[in-house]
């Protein structure tokens, strides 16, 4: 598995999920990384890209 992905994985906390489940990690980071082009950062850096999320609003 890409060092890399190792890593990241055990910066997240994912420590029990690489150990018993290493495909599955590998398949997930494969599938963010693909997915990464498609995330735009919005040119204002205080948009939200949803509304906020308060109760009672268009409810």
């Amino acid at each position: 598995m890409d060092p890399v992905v190792v890593a990241l994985a055990k910066a997240a906390g994912l420590e029990k999920a690489l150990a018993e489940f290493p495909d599955d990690v590998a398949v997930a980071a494969a599938q963010a990384m693909n997915n990464a082009g498609v995330v735009h950062m919005p040119s204002d850096p205080a948009a939200e890209p949803w509304p906020p999320m308060r109760a009672g609003l268009g409810l």
